[in-house]
């Protein structure tokens, strides 16, 4: 695993670190970088070698993504989010269809989008009304897709779709989540289109906005998994998105914790280094230990994952502590900067406008202490 970790941190160094400021400032997406990663092994490293994939361990995929998310949030999460894409396929889908799209998906070519949240459907992800509607028989045979998804990281960049979608049922139906099925869009299919993006206060270079499917009609085999099984499958997505997101906020307060802490080594003032200042070096510490504390808690999730033991509960404390310490962490290195860290000659703003964002992404953390609640009065 150290080879691993070495190499996303030597790819982060020389080619990912130095692309982030310049291209948040223009809002400009890395696809070159993405497809990078995927040639370096790293787009794929949960899923099996034999659809090239790394056969790598969550636990090892995960500090690949806090490796990354230090050097550039929207590399880190953008991974994150692809992974998150190709999981109903490459759990659910058949062999045939694996064959077909997760060489081109885990080897970087492809890049995914997460299609699950609806402009009144977020937290209650069951609501959602987009539907797809089976039309004629056998080879003959589609689903056409009429909705509008909301929030959407790498639309309009990405080159497929995992979409949810409404098969039967209501969106208001006792059971609507019993209705929802899962299936791969391509970008290309006639009727899908991205809206114009979201202007967001961070993570400029990630693109994020609603998908339209006006109309698109895929194949029938286009469905992963069964029909109306697609709830459950978005839900156990979730649960190791949410993980991904835990790796990328500790990579995020970790990068804060690193510029905090050079800075106060070498600024001066009365006539020594601010890092000896007990108000500084105990804000310092705080910092560190939430970082290390953010660290300990997803990884010992990833191994309840990767031990085949429910996971769910430990998901969301990991995303519920991480990015409540990102948001922290960001918060103190802009104190601990003073001016500077209010401008833009140091990143030390940027890390605290993006660090926002992973309170809300993947279930707010709202939600989260509810789904932590719920599992301790016994209805998780």
């Amino acid at each position: 695993m150290q080879e691993l970790l070495d190499l996303a941190r030597e790819l982060s160094d020389k080619e990912v670190r130095p692309q982030a400021d310049a291209a948040e400032r223009e809002g400009r997406f890395p696809r070159e970088v993405f497809r990078l990663l995927g040639r370096s092994g790293l787009l794929g490293l949960p899923y099996p070698e034999r659809w090239g994939g790394g056969g790598q361990s969550y636990e090892a995929y995960l500090q690949v993504v806090e490796e990354l998310a230090r050097a550039w949030l929207a590399v880190g999460l953008g991974v994150s989010v692809h992974t998150l894409a190709c999981m109903p396929l490459a759990v659910y889908g058949t062999g045939e269809q694996r064959d077909r799209w997760l060489p081109d998906m885990l080897g970087g070519e492809l890049l995914g989008a997460y299609c699950l949240s609806e402009p009144q459907s977020g937290s209650d992800a069951a609501a959602l009304a987009t539907a797809a509607v089976l039309t004629g028989d056998g080879a003959a045979g589609g689903y056409q897709i009429d909705g509008v998804k909301a929030w959407i990281s790498h639309a309009g960049q990405a080159d497929f779709y995992t979409l949810f979608a409404r098969t039967s049922g209501r969106p208001d139906g006792r059971d609507r989540a019993r209705g929802i099925s899962c299936l791969h869009v391509p970008a290309a299919t006639e009727g899908v289109r991205a809206a114009p993006a979201e202007h967001k206060m961070g993570m400029r270079a990630s693109v994020t906005a609603q998908m339209i499917f006006d109309g698109a009609r895929v194949p029938a085999d286009h469905l992963l998994g069964e029909e109306g099984r697609g709830f459950a499958m978005a839900l156990a997505a979730l649960d190791s998105g949410r993980l991904g997101i835990a790796a990328c906020a500790t990579g995020l307060a970790q990068a804060a914790l690193d510029l905090a802490v050079g800075y106060a080594r070498e600024r001066k003032q009365f006539g020594a280094p601010i890092i000896g200042l007990q108000g500084v070096s105990f804000m310092l510490a705080d910092m560190a230990t939430g970082v290390e504390a953010s660290r300990a808690l997803y990884l010992a999730a990833a191994r309840r994952k990767d031990a085949g033991q429910e996971f769910g509960t430990q998901a969301a404390m990991a995303k519920l502590l991480a990015s409540d310490t990102a948001m922290r962490v960001a918060v103190d290195a802009v104190q601990i900067l003073g001016g500077y860290g209010y401008v833009e000659d140091f990143p030390a703003e940027r890390y605290l406008r993006e660090a926002k964002v992973l309170q809300i992404v993947e279930g707010t953390n709202q939600v989260q202490r509810l789904v932590i609640g719920r599992s301790l009065t016994g209805r998780g």
